[in-house]
Parts: structure tokens; C-alpha cells; sequence
């Protein structure tokens, strides 16, 4: 008896499956497109905002004038997104509120600070003929430059004895007004390696700490007020190549820091080269 041949018939429809996981995964794709291209408004003005006021705290950043509502529930392109202002946030840190004349605080403590520069330049005149301090007017706020040779001994991070009465004269003058002031060390480019400092980075960080640690133990300004800065030879005023140059980069900055974000009028109290060194002074490190 012949063995019956079992007829096989061919399913035409497989495609169908691949077809289907196909255009699954294609419609998966482009929901993952969609989604990574839409933010949400709110949560992204919220995380502008904490970052904003963070930096502005530390002194890096200036305050944006750009405005951008945060409550909006429909999302927005990630392209148009912006470090927003908000008013409000910033009236509760005391950063902005109204003045008793109808101003920002912002703009009446920028009116502050150039009487206070006033204020310094004409109680430090002694010093800034003899070069050993500066008053530079800056977009952050005003920069009050203490030179090495009036204040320091060569690679030391204590101040010489008879600075006293320049600080005195400083704390008198700034502290009242309750402005925030960033102390930065700086120096020249050439190398130290000493017992006490392996690199200029250490030597101009001690020297800021330093003065920190002065302003608030012996005057008594609140420790939020103050911060301390080390930049080595990487922020020079001056040229590293001549002698002259070198000794205006090795100093301390005392950074008064603008409220307001904004620059105002004045020129630098300081000669546009010191004096020649004498002979017979101190070597350079």
C-alpha cells in the first residue's frame, strides 16, 4: 500500500508578525523622540532658578534679566528654555525689596558703593601713593588690591605688624554697610618650594584663609559674609616678565561684591606702573 505523501501548505501571513513588531518598535522610537524633546515648564524653571540663586550666592554669576513664567503647565522645546528671574523667590532671600525711596536695594546699595569707595580711597590716600594698595572699580564690585611689599614678608602668609591700621581703617569703613566680600590670594609665576609651601597655590590660598580668619576673630564679621579664594599665578594684573609686573601680581584682593550685578562709574585709584624696585630689596621667589 503506497505511503500517502503529507501535503504541506505554506502560510503567506508570517510577514504580518515581523510587520507588526516593526512598526511596534518604530512608534516606541518615535514616542522616546517626542518625549526627550518636550520638557516640563515648570520643573525645568524651578531647577534654573535653584541654580541661579546658588551661584549668585557665591558670588560667580550676575543676576539674568531674563523673564520667563515657571507656571505654565504645558511643556515647552528644551531650545527655548532659559535661566529664569523670579521675582519673588528672590524678595524672600532679600535680595530684592522695595527702598524706602521707591528703588530696588539693588540700585541703592550700587549707590552705596561708590560712596564707600569714595570712603576708602580718601582714608587709604597714604597707601595708594605709595603703591601698596589699589581701588579698581570692577562689574563684580569694587576690588581693593593689598600689595605684597606693604603687607607681606616674602613667601609668608602672615601680614608685617604694622598693617593693622590699614585693616582697621578697612573694617571701619565696609563692615557697617553688611556687603559681602570675597578675599582672593594671588602671585607671581615664579615657582616656591618651601617648608612651609610646596606651590604657589598653597601660598596664595593661606594668605586668603589668613585674612578671613583676621576679619572674623579680630572684627568680629559674621563668617557668612566672607569667603576665601587661592588662584596661584593664573589671575595676573600685570606681566610676569618684568619685575614690576611680578611684584603687582603678588597681592590680595578684597572683593566687595555688588549686590546689584551692576557695574558702576570710576576709574582705578593706582598709577599704571609702581614704582622701581630699590635696590637692595627683598629677592623675588
Amino acid at each position: 500500500m503506497a505511503r500517502r505523501k503529507r501535503q504541506e501548505h505554506s502560510n503567506h501571513d508570517r510577514w504580518l508578525v515581523s510587520y507588526a513588531d516593526f512598526i511596534t518598535l518604530l512608534f516606541a522610537f518615535f514616542v522616546v523622540l517626542y518625549a526627550s524633546s518636550q520638557v516640563d515648564k515648570r520643573r525645568v524653571g524651578q531647577l534654573a532658578l535653584a541654580i541661579q540663586v546658588a551661584f549668585q550666592q557665591m558670588g560667580i554669576f550676575d543676576a539674568s534679566n531674563t523673564k520667563s513664567a515657571v507656571a505654565n503647565t504645558e511643556p515647552m522645546p528644551f531650545s527655548n528654555v532659559q535661566i529664569v528671574e523670579n521675582v519673588e523667590r528672590f524678595a524672600s532671600l532679600g535680595r530684592i525689596a522695595p527702598s524706602p525711596h521707591g528703588m530696588p536695594e539693588g540700585a541703592a546699595q550700587s549707590d552705596d558703593l561708590n560712596q564707600l569707595r569714595r570712603e576708602l580711597q580718601s582714608a587709604l590716600q597714604a597707601q595708594i601713593k605709595k603703591h601698596e594698595i589699589s581701588l579698581t572699580p570692577t562689574h563684580e564690585g569694587l576690588v581693593v588690591s593689598l600689595r605684597e611689599a606693604g603687607f607681606y614678608d616674602t613667601g609668608s602668609a602672615e601680614l608685617k605688624k604694622d598693617t593693622s591700621t590699614v585693616l582697621d581703617e578697612f573694617v571701619a569703613i565696609v563692615a557697617p554697610r553688611n556687603f559681602h566680600v570675597r578675599i582672593e590670594g594671588h602671585t607671581d609665576n615664579i615657582p616656591i618650594h618651601s617648608s612651609q609651601f610646596q606651590s604657589n597655590w598653597e601660598l596664595s590660598t593661606a594668605r586668603a584663609t589668613e585674612m578671613v580668619k583676621l576679619f572674623i576673630t579680630r572684627y568680629g564679621i559674621s563668617p557668612d559674609r566672607l569667603a576665601a579664594s587661592g588662584y596661584a599665578e593664573f589671575h595676573p594684573v600685570a606681566t610676569n616678565a618684568t619685575p614690576e609686573g611680578r611684584a603687582m601680581n603678588r597681592r590680595v584682593d578684597l572683593v566687595i561684591l555688588n549686590p546689584s550685578g551692576q557695574g558702576f562709574s570710576g576709574e582705578p585709584t593706582m598709577s599704571a606702573a609702581p614704582p622701581a624696585a630699590e635696590p637692595g630689596a627683598a629677592p623675588e621667589r
